[in-house]
């Protein structure tokens, strides 16, 4: 096939903050990039492409995007969503985006410059409003590229299974820095700024936040918003809203194509394939979905925290969006048209050895599907089992049945990589010997592997003698008790390296891991505290990943009750959530009997 794609053959001409007015006379910053020719904006009619975001449409990288696809014969805007920067109006991130992103699009498809057809780009917050404008079905919306966006924020991103991702109240901080606020005062703006870039530790140590404690009072609609993710539990019409949960209006959602783009080490690892997977199961028009070994929209570079995957993992990102706008939106032949439908990564099976920059070659290669979860699965159950065994061996009744720790949530287990995105500079994203390093992992007090604690218990394989594909998602069936009414449990799935001369003990990669809040158990329209020491099964979902774990490694999965301070630490009392200042040490147990058979289920595929 002889690609069609188009060229550089414009100059640039910006009109800059453009004033949209919204439904409710709300006026938004929007800067609109024309070709041109010789400094005269070109006539004739050219497709759009929109990115909406709340970052700032001015920064010298979405000026350079901008200008990028302009050159090639788009109209490309940059709009400054509500209540940010130069834009009118109260900022309320996420919920609220949908009105305002169709007034956009119908606003640009009616343009005399504009050809009738208008695209939609961006990652994280930028592709999250994508989809919450599509629940609306704006006539002129022609297709979409939704990079690490959501399908709901309450499952698996601000809230996951019921639990606080903490580093949406540590991006109530950074957001802050640029808010209106801050703009018009700059005193404020400096005393913010020093906070967020040196004083984090310190009230990220004094989670949950207390409203009107922290300089965040100086910023109501930020502290409104950290409190309501703090104390907002229940799945209840306040996550419901369009912004928060596209997934509630997907019979609603606009019918076309659209790439999903995410990756293994993201945080909206599985919002990006469930929305490809549902939107693909009830519209006619072609979705796909493309998952790399990435963490947040890093998906330029060929490592991911500590592991390294090659130059294969690389891609020209505005290069694969401008043959997705050639295909989609001025009918030229690009790769699109040699594309899958799922397109995936799948980690591992490197030489296992380190690079110069001390990373370990994990390694890895892409491969396409007809669709995802793949159709080559094979759900296979891993069991735990006495002494700290995991096989595909339901147990026997002469096991002994169960394990037990203490869990003290004033000495949570500390987050040593996993899909973050918005953490710095607490957090740092991706996949790590779980070994602690005060120096690079906060909340770390030691150089000790993470499994040598009393609180963490282990079960792995025994060494594997052959490659074991896991790809797809995975889900944990724990059979557990506790001594508190209320308590969580976390799962983590880990890439056990032999010792070898780069590394004499061994790693322990974390793949991918989860967590549950007991009282959700039962679902998540409503709290349900448990009795004490009372057995129960808490069944939830794994982030899905993509790895080959290797002839001699073995798979592992560590079952704990904490990963602080990704996820807030449950204060074991059943007090309400947000609010509660006082906590309880609790006895957990983890069944593995019989009649008790905790086992995590795992997508094998064929040798």
């Amino acid at each position: 096939m002889v690609y069609e794609g188009s060229h550089q053959e414009y100059d640039v001409t910006v009109d800059k903050d453009v004033m949209l007015s919204m439904r409710d006379g709300t006026r938004l910053a929007t800067d609109i990039y024309f070709p041109s020719n010789n400094g005269t904006r070109s006539s004739g009619e050219f497709p759009v492409i929109l990115e909406r975001t709340p970052y700032n449409k001015s920064m010298p990288g979405q000026v350079t995007k901008a200008k990028y696809f302009t050159r090639r014969g788009y109209v490309c805007v940059i709009q400054d969503v509500r209540g940010r920067l130069a834009s009118e109006g109260e900022w309320y991130p996420f919920a609220k985006e949908a009105p305002d992103g169709y007034d956009t699009v119908e606003w640009l498809g009616t343009q005399p410059w504009c050809n009738g057809k208008v695209g939609t780009m961006g990652d994280s917050y930028a592709g999250s409003d994508q989809a919450a404008l599509a629940t609306m079905n704006p006539p002129h919306l022609d297709t979409m590229i939704v990079a690490v966006g959501a399908s709901n924020y309450f499952d698996s991103s601000m809230r996951q299974n019921g639990v606080l991702e903490q580093r949406f109240l540590i991006y109530s901080y950074r957001m802050a820095v640029t808010s209106h606020e801050a703009e018009a005062d700059p005193a404020l703006k400096a005393e913010i700024t020093r906070i967020f870039e040196k004083g984090m530790p310190e009230i990220v140590d004094e989670f949950p936040l207390i409203e009107g404690s922290t300089i965040l009072s100086r910023f109501p609609t930020y502290e409104q918003w950290a409190m309501e993710l703090q104390q907002n539990g229940d799945y209840t019409d306040y996550w419901k809203q369009r912004g928060y949960a596209p997934v509630e209006y997907y019979d609603e959602h606009a019918d076309i194509p659209t790439l999903y783009l995410g990756g293994w080490y993201d945080s909206y690892a599985r919002n990006t394939c469930e929305s490809f997977t549902r939107l693909n199961s009830i519209k006619k028009s072609p979705q796909y979905l493309l998952m790399g070994p990435w963490t947040h929209g890093a998906y330029e570079v060929t490592y991911s925290g500590d592991l390294e995957f090659g130059q294969e993992a690389h891609i020209n990102y505005n290069d694969l969006k401008l043959a997705w706008f050639d295909h989609t939106l001025k009918g030229l032949r690009s790769e699109v048209d040699n594309w899958s439908a799922v397109r995936i990564f799948t980690m591992g099976a490197g030489e296992g050895t380190v690079d110069d920059n001390r990373r370990l070659k994990h390694g890895g290669r892409w491969r396409n599907e007809a669709g995802w979860p793949l159709d080559s699965t094979i759900p296979t159950s891993f069991h735990l089992r006495d002494g700290g065994g995991l096989t595909s061996d339901e147990p026997g009744f002469q096991d002994h049945p169960e394990t037990s720790f203490i869990f003290d949530p004033l000495s949570p287990v500390p987050t040593i990589g996993g899909g973050i995105s918005a953490g710095n500079p607490i957090m740092e994203p991706g996949g790590y010997d779980q070994r602690g390093d005060p120096s690079r992992f906060f909340g770390s007090k030691n150089g000790l592997r993470l499994s040598v604690r009393d609180d963490v218990v282990t079960f792995q394989t025994p060494l594997l003698e052959k490659n074991v594909e896991v790809t797809g998602p995975i889900e944990m069936h724990l059979w557990a008790s506790s001594s508190a009414v209320d308590t969580d449990f976390t799962a983590k799935l880990l890439d056990v390296y032999p010792p070898s001369p780069d590394f004499p003990e061994g790693l322990d990669i974390n793949i991918t891991d989860s967590i549950i809040r007991a009282r959700y158990r039962n679902g998540f329209q409503r709290s349900e505290l448990m009795t004490e020491d009372e057995a129960y099964e808490f069944v939830f979902q794994l982030y899905p990943t993509s790895n080959v774990f290797a002839k001699g490694h073995r798979i592992r999965l560590d079952i704990s009750s904490s990963n602080w301070p990704r996820f807030d630490v449950n204060h074991n009392t059943g007090g309400s959530l947000g609010i509660d200042r006082t906590y309880k040490t609790a006895k957990q147990t983890v069944y593995h009997s019989a009649d008790y058979p905790s086992h995590i289920v795992l997508p094998i595929q064929p040798s």
